[in-house]
């Protein structure tokens, strides 16, 4: 029966090879070793995978067995489809809690949306240049591997979550300044310029700082801490430069002072976070008012 079921499995379309490694001692479980045609990354390899796992199979019926695939590229397979499901959920909920946090401490429509917005165009600008480069091979030569090969299934999760966490630090450096500048009384475009001209260079010191240091793993001989360093080393460098420094003082200068605008109802609703720390501000020059005056009375 075992010989009929090797045989059976070697005529299925993009197996190469099928041999068995042994049985139990019940004569119930074996394990046969299973070689396709194609390689570990190729869709007709997850099509083999998928059509002898299936209950549904010829084989299976014929021989009245349960076939299972197991093995390193039917892993990777199974974590790319697990991955690939929960992502969108991942990016979702990333996204929501983006534009809750910068609502409430922007106390701003457009902030947050602008900001997430921004951060979703770095995200696919990093995806996709680490797939032109890894996957298809452009400037192979340059980074120092020979051809493309599939981009990690984890990478874009990890790569996700660590830009997130340092674009909305730079977004929080900048546009705090700019709402800062306008608290304070300047108007207009006078407080991009004027909270942009004051945070600028912390943002551009610590991209520069950032992108240096992930940069430096793209020269390495694994391949995967490549597509690690680069992936994040190339999305600083956008995130950072492009949007918070470009696009982000661009739009904040087109909408002006409206792009502080929130809705009296919502206001009222959401906490004052109080960034700044006005409150603790006025509180403070309060107190030493009062201590001011009771020296005073004490002189006296």
């Amino acid at each position: 029966m075992l010989n009929n079921l090797v045989q059976d499995i070697q005529k299925v379309k993009d197996v190469s090879v099928v041999s068995p490694l042994g049985v139990n001692k019940d004569g119930n479980i074996a394990i046969l070793s299973v070689i396709p045609d194609t390689g570990p990354t190729d869709a007709e390899t997850k099509n083999l995978v998928k059509d002898l796992r299936s209950s549904d199979s010829t084989i299976a019926q014929t021989h009245d067995v349960t076939l299972g695939v197991t093995g390193f590229t039917a892993i990777n397979i199974d974590m790319s489809a697990k991955l690939a499901q929960v992502f969108p959920i991942y990016i979702g909920i990333i996204v929501i809690l983006s534009l809750i946090i910068l609502l409430l401490v922007f106390r701003s429509i457009l902030v947050p949306i602008k900001a997430t917005v921004g951060f979703l165009l770095s995200v696919l600008a990093t995806f996709g240049l680490t797939t032109a480069v890894f996957q298809w091979g452009w400037l192979s030569d340059l980074f120092g591997f020979d051809t493309g090969g599939p981009v990690m299934s984890f990478m874009p999760i990890m790569v996700t979550g660590i830009l997130y966490g340092l674009a909305m630090d730079y977004q929080v450096f900048l546009v705090s300044s700019m709402r800062e500048s306008y608290v304070h009384g300047y108007q207009g475009n006078k407080s991009v310029i004027h909270g942009y001209d004051q945070a600028s260079r912390v943002v551009v010191a610590a991209a520069i700082i950032m992108v240096s240091v992930f940069a430096g793993f793209i020269f390495t001989h694994d391949i995967m801490i490549k597509q690690i360093g680069f992936a994040l080393a190339i999305g600083i460098l956008i995130d950072a430069f492009v949007v918070r420094m470009a696009l982000v003082p661009a739009v904040m200068a087109i909408f002006g002072d409206k792009a502080w605008w929130l809705p009296k109802w919502l206001d009222r609703m959401l906490p004052n976070l109080d960034v700044e720390g006005d409150k603790l501000i006025a509180q403070l020059n309060a107190k030493n008012g009062v201590d001011t005056t009771s020296n005073a009375h004490q002189a006296h």
